[in-house]
């Protein structure tokens, strides 16, 4: 469903004709245009990225909306410096594709304006969808995981190749390695600093559930914990 023709130098994505933007299609709102869009974007087999917005200087509302392809434009060469090892991939490649919303009048409902449907790139393989942007989400359950096994010392990495076995296979993953390991920087970077206390708290709540839990710990002069039983 998401192979794409290459018509004038362009590829134009295979979409259900029900979910493919169309020129003067109405939204109660401008988030629920946008949102039409990514979903017309994770089915085709691309990304996409909020670009410019117009106001009204009447009362300050968005008066057009520009949704584009996240390969949209073209991304500066920066200089590389002498200590730089990482180049930064291409991800801008002048990209089209894009749509405009627009506020009616009278109205505080959005209409799509225009629509430029080719793609100056091919785009994503069914087998490789799971990787875009649109298609990824770290959820509930992914970060609880990652929380448990980080209890147990398990990184990241592992957290992501034990969990692929788990639910069959990456492409049920609904997240990447990636997502795990910004997560877990995320938790790291929370707790920083208050590691200690937060280990010594949670065998005060165990204390409490079982009068029999017992634990001791010292602290050097500066209050750093040195050493616990």
């Amino acid at each position: 469903p998401l192979c794409a023709a290459n018509i004038d130098n362009e590829w134009i994505p295979s979409c259900p004709t029900h979910l493919k933007p169309v020129v003067g299609i109405k939204f109660d709102t401008l988030q629920q245009g946008i949102s039409f869009y990514e979903n017309y974007a994770r089915l085709s087999g691309f990304d996409t990225r909020l670009y410019s917005t117009k106001k009204r200087k009447s009362d300050g509302k968005i008066s057009l909306k520009y949704c584009v392809c996240n390969k949209e434009g073209f991304r500066e060469t920066p200089r590389l410096q002498s200590n730089c090892k990482k180049k930064r991939p291409i991800t801008r490649m002048g990209c089209n594709a894009r749509i405009t919303l627009k506020l009616i009048n009278d109205q505080d409902n959005y209409i799509i304006f225009s629509f430029h449907e080719g793609h100056t790139h091919p785009l994503t393989t069914p087998n490789s969808v799971h990787h875009t942007k649109q298609s990824r989400n770290l959820t509930l359950a992914h970060k609880k995981y990652i929380m448990d096994n980080s209890r147990a010392n398990i990184g990241a990495t592992k957290s992501y190749r034990l969990m692929k076995e788990h639910v069959g296979g990456y492409q049920n993953m609904a997240a990447s390695v990636t997502d795990f390991k910004n997560f877990q920087r995320d938790i790291r970077k929370h707790i920083s600093g208050k590691d200690a206390q937060t280990l010594i708290e949670n065998f005060k709540r165990k204390q409490q559930m079982c009068s029999s839990f017992f634990f001791k710990y010292e602290v050097d002069d500066k209050q750093h914990l040195i050493r616990i039983f």
